[in-house]
């Protein structure tokens, strides 16, 4: 089990407990939806990422990003990273059907899935941050068609499914999940 240094955020409560069984780390759930009304949730997560740096992890699907948005309306940028799972389209064990989009969410990623995503944002792990420096800007992701562009739309879609990044990403947070996954050069070499 790897020890990460960051608080982790999650959306409920089968999400904390596998998380729980692949890192060692402080994991607030937010209640789904519940952190909108509560003040107080808002709060502790703003202290905890002031104080440890906090990595958001939510499912991939569009209740899931409405949440990180949220959060990254909450937390001040520079102590927030952000943990991406891939789109896999499944059923999680515990429940009767699958979600409304068909996606598996945290509590249904294998741990190594959970373990990568981390590591992929940067997380400190057992002491050690394993974040990459990279510099890919705005202008790098214009050359290479992702933004600014009749076909750019397109080509972001199709990097997602390249990079099995979840497919409602903005150019922007693309861009910082570049940042996080590859390097500069590996970048501009695609």
């Amino acid at each position: 089990m790897k020890k990460i240094a960051e608080v982790i955020v999650v959306e409920g409560k089968y999400d904390k407990n596998t998380l729980s069984q692949v890192v060692d780390a402080v994991i607030i759930e937010t209640s789904g939806f519940g952190v909108f009304k509560s003040k107080e949730k808002q709060q502790l997560l703003r202290t905890l990422a002031e104080k440890r740096g906090m990595i958001v992890l939510t499912d991939s699907d569009s209740a899931g990003f409405v949440i990180r948005n949220f959060i990254k309306g909450c937390v001040p940028p520079e102590k927030l990273k952000h943990a991406y799972i891939p789109e896999v389209y499944g059923k999680e064990r515990r429940k009767a059907k699958s979600s409304k989009e068909g996606k598996l969410g945290v509590e249904g990623m294998r741990p190594e899935v959970l373990l990568e995503a981390l590591i992929k944002a940067g997380a400190t792990v057992d002491g050690v941050s394993e974040n990459k420096k990279a510099e890919i800007t705005k202008a790098d992701m214009y050359a290479k068609k992702l933004t600014g562009t009749p076909d750019s739309s397109q080509n972001r879609a199709r990097l997602l499914e390249k990079l099995n990044l979840p497919s409602r990403m903005t150019s922007g947070a693309l861009l910082d999940v570049l940042n996080v996954i590859m390097s500069r050069d590996e970048f501009m070499a695609m």
